[in-house]
């Protein structure tokens, strides 16, 4: 029984990197549509989300079957219950990449990177992609070094969210209204990319560590 008990820990830690990956291949379509104003790339992004969602879903199920049925107590209740909020991160990280994509199909044929902010926006979806590799590889390898670069990006991403709000409201910005909300929609989409994929880290390294005082709110 105890042999099966693992097999169902490493089946959720299988399925939460599996879930990462797909979340990998959604920010980096959709930052590259975003910035290409390349609608079909975004119509991918947008059709495949379903896809995260129900993997999501399946891995949730599968959790609240291990506490029914096995009952964990101390740390590999920790895990299973973990895995759960890990998988919401993921999950709303794919709806954030599908966000993005959504503004791309919105605008199109019009760019929908504001004029004067095409740089800034390039970064932040590097970053963006970056840090799920990275999480990914965090999920699978559990090198909690890969937590201090994921929080140093966060750190960078973070910077350039600002400068995006400092922008359109500086005194020379002369973008419309719908400009300036796209901006700041699409800057806070990127921001909060990073804010789930930090936070699932910290996950991680709260199984590790058992430090749980550095935890993000992240919704």
């Amino acid at each position: 029984m105890r042999e099966v008990f693992h097999q169902s820990l490493e089946d959720v830690q299988s399925r939460l990197v599996e879930i990462s990956e797909l979340v990998v291949v959604a920010i980096d379509k959709a930052t590259r549509a975003f910035g290409s104003s390349d609608v079909s790339l975004a119509e991918e992004v947008i059709e495949a989300d379903a896809i995260i969602d129900e993997k999501a879903i399946a891995l949730d199920e599968l959790a609240i079957e291990i506490l029914a049925r096995q009952q964990p107590v101390a740390r590999d209740l920790r895990i299973v219950v973990s895995a759960l909020r890990m998988s919401a991160s993921l999950e709303r990280m794919g709806d954030i990449a599908e966000h993005i994509a959504q503004l791309t199909r919105y605008r199109f044929p019009e760019r929908a990177i504001p004029k004067g902010l095409k740089s800034t926006f390039t970064s932040m979806g590097k970053i963006d992609v970056e840090m799920a590799q990275k999480l990914t590889e965090l999920l699978r390898t559990e090198d909690l070094a890969i937590a201090e670069d994921l929080r140093d990006l966060d750190d960078k991403l973070d910077e350039l969210h600002v400068s995006v709000f400092e922008k359109v409201l500086g005194e020379n910005w002369q973008g419309e209204a719908m400009a300036t909300v796209d901006a700041t929609l699409a800057s806070r989409y990127h921001e909060r990319f990073g804010d789930h994929a930090e936070s699932v880290s910290k996950k991680v390294l709260y199984l590790a560590t058992g430090d749980w005082s550095s935890e993000p709110d992240a919704e």
